[in-house]
């Protein structure tokens, strides 16, 4: 485990050796909460019929990087034994180690290569496994990881979170403590931030992120969809109503040329999960665009 100091010494020394963002090529992003692997969940919502569906969304998108939530260590061993192109990182929000929840992230080994990663909880201390402060009942964490390129040594990051479902106020200062981590390194890098964040568009938690110069990648290319018809939490009906809560942030020098919530069913009445995966592909914006105010 890291200490705060610790991070901020590996974070100028990546700050000090980033290469300049130059390639053209996308990096395919995606974010999936599982549904955890619930023992009360009976038929087609239990997880043994639905982890071939929810490893098939992830490869059949190609993404290069996948953050999950509320995956437990039993269902991430499930995905790895169908994703043998994907290696992992993360922590179960418990203990730091293999209990709880994880905000996993997956990576194509192939394209990628794991620099760093961390895990941190979203409390006053953040450092402590298991931690909880702000209104949460439950432990809630932020995974995070560095990424080179092979293909062309694009250096990049990505974290991935799972923001309270009760406590608004452990949602607007969980964002606010990402936030702080995450301008710096944006400053001469791309940072991308993705997770269930259990707030809806207009929540002042998502605000936050948006006014530290991240875009959400869906809404930039959906700006029609109304709010309320945007659902990405849809309980296993496969409603499309109510409020989008998954996010794919992208910073302003980067866009989405494509960005979809994939809503295609195990069957006609059952699905991979209680939750819409969201994906974005995204690239450097182009020169003459990084003056242009970019839609948030």
């Amino acid at each position: 485990m890291r200490s705060a100091t610790a991070f901020a010494a590996l974070t100028a020394a990546y700050l000090s050796t980033s290469l300049p963002v130059s390639a053209a090529e996308p990096i395919r992003l995606m974010t999936f909460n599982l549904r955890y692997e619930n023992k009360g969940d009976s038929g087609p919502k239990h997880w043994s019929h639905r982890r071939d569906t929810a490893a098939a969304i992830i490869s059949d998108f190609h993404a290069d990087v996948a953050g999950l939530q509320e995956a437990l260590r039993s269902q991430l061993d499930d995905l790895a034994a169908r994703l043998k192109d994907y290696a992992e990182t993360g922590v179960g929000r418990d203990d730091g180690k293999n209990a709880g929840e994880y905000s996993a992230i997956l990576y194509r080994r192939t394209t990628l290569e794991l620099t760093a990663s961390g895990t941190f909880w979203l409390s006053d201390t953040p450092e402590q496994p298991g931690s909880r402060s702000w209104g949460n009942a439950i432990p809630r964490i932020c995974s995070w990881a560095s990424f080179r390129r092979r293909s062309d040594g694009l250096a990049f990051d990505v974290y991935n979170a799972h923001f309270d479902h009760q406590s608004q106020p452990s949602r607007e200062k969980s964002a606010a403590a990402i936030v702080s981590r995450l301008q710096p390194i944006a400053a001469t890098r791309p940072v991308f931030f993705m997770g269930d964040l259990n707030a809806g568009e207009d929540n002042p938690a998502i605000s936050t992120i948006k006014a530290a110069g991240f875009t959400d990648t869906w809404r930039t290319l959906h700006p029609d969809v109304p709010p309320g018809d945007a659902s990405t939490f849809h309980n296993f009906t496969g409603s499309t109503k109510g409020s989008k809560i998954d996010y794919i942030f992208a910073p302003s020098s980067w866009t989405a040329s494509a960005a979809e919530i994939i809503r295609t069913p195990v069957t006609p009445t059952s699905w991979p999960s209680d939750h819409y995966p969201v994906t974005a592909i995204v690239s450097p914006r182009p020169q003459s665009d990084t003056q242009r105010s970019p839609v948030k």
